[in-house]
């Protein structure tokens, strides 16, 4: 008996990113960089005591209190590559399934064979590679995911890059116990902004899906992104300073949702170095230090790394730093230290891009007096 012929089923298509190959690419390129000694380097023990105490110090200057304790994980570069490319993959992965719905995207997908994957494989494998020498901790809601989601990422923990730090403290002669500290606090803080606002996490995420959701498939925004650049010059460096290359791609829509999600941005980087600065500062003596050395190495990146950075939209994050900062300030001048709380109380209560830019219009938003002193 003749069986019914199986229904055509369609060329899948392939991942836009071989993250197998991106994962081999950025760990062949990070460890092209010196490493300390391991007996340097701190270990979860170790740095869960300093979280510990930063996570309290946090919660006493800001009044952002998380549910859970937090705890450390001390990581490798391998490690922070590993989770930053799980995290990629669960970010995108709706978005590509989106784009593959649209035939003519597919179609010339499958048509590229498996060049495209690898290529861009490459180029961000060769990014994470360099970044993975540089960071020193993070919480990033996205790579710390929902506890219990088994997908590779680091459940909620605050993790520390251990060769990275030992490196610094070697190079500069810090105190390991003050300096990691330091670096905890500011880590520590973004853990309390996400967990300890009720609302934020989901408010990051969903400004992160709409930007995505609503973000073109179409291949041929590329070469007119090519094209702009070519005739508007300023426009194309006031998109890369506020979003990187994805600014430039984005369209009216996905710009709106990219400011939105830098305003935000700018508002936490900046609490973040102001909590960092602040919070230990009286069992911190060396804080100046460390935050003068860390902020000229920011600055002082060689060319080529600040091209990589703009590209990246990494030099927009340390704009943020800076624009953050410059807001905390000119609002507590102006207002008073408590009037920053307001940010916390509600979603529409942030500043925009424009307003951390121009604190004066946020506080006139707000009503608080003394607004025409922060400008």
């Amino acid at each position: 008996m003749n069986r019914p012929a199986a229904p055509a089923t369609a060329t899948p298509v392939p991942d836009p990113v071989d993250w197998a190959l991106a994962e081999r690419v950025a760990i062949r390129v990070a460890r092209r960089t010196t490493r300390p000694p391991v007996s340097r380097q701190p270990d979860d023990a170790q740095m869960d005591v300093l979280v510990a105490q930063a996570e309290e110090l946090v919660g006493a200057h800001t009044g952002l209190h998380p549910p859970t304790r937090a705890h450390a994980r001390v990581v490798s570069r391998e490690d922070w590559i590993r989770a930053n490319i799980a995290s990629f993959r669960r970010l995108l992965g709706p978005v590509w399934e989106r784009w593959s719905e649209n035939r003519e995207v597919a179609a010339a997908t499958v048509a590229s064979g498996s060049i495209g994957p690898k290529v861009a494989a490459t180029q961000m494998g060769a990014l994470l590679g360099w970044m993975s020498s540089r960071v020193l901790g993070q919480y990033d809601v996205l790579v710390a995911g929902d506890p219990g989601d088994g997908d590779g990422a680091i459940d909620d923990a605050v993790y520390l890059v251990g060769p990275n730090l030992a490196a610094l403290e070697e190079k500069f002669a810090f105190g390991p116990d003050q300096f990691r500290l330091w670096v905890a606090l500011h880590e520590v803080t973004h853990r309390a902004q996400f967990r300890g606002v009720p609302w934020m996490r989901e408010h990051y995420l969903g400004l992160l899906d709409q930007a995505l959701v609503i973000a073109d498939p179409d291949p041929s925004r590329l070469w007119a992104a090519i094209r702009s650049a070519a005739t508007d010059r300023e426009g194309s460096r006031a998109a890369l300073r506020d979003g990187g290359a994805m600014a430039m791609l984005a369209g009216p829509e996905q710009r709106a949702a990219l400011q939105q999600i830098a305003g935000l941005m700018s508002l936490l980087e900046g609490h973040g170095d102001v909590t960092m600065d602040r919070a230990g500062a009286h069992l911190l003596p060396d804080a100046p230090r460390f935050s003068h050395v860390l902020r000229t190495r920011r600055a002082n990146a060689a060319p080529l790394t600040r091209i990589v950075q703009r590209l990246i939209g990494l030099e927009a994050k340390l704009d943020q730093y800076r624009a953050g900062e410059a807001f905390i300030a000119a609002v507590e001048s102006a207002a008073g230290p408590a009037v920053i709380d307001r940010c916390w109380e509600a979603p529409a209560h942030l500043p925009t891009l424009d307003e951390v830019r121009r604190p004066d219009t946020w506080l006139e938003r707000m009503g608080e007096p003394g607004r025409a002193a922060a400008s």
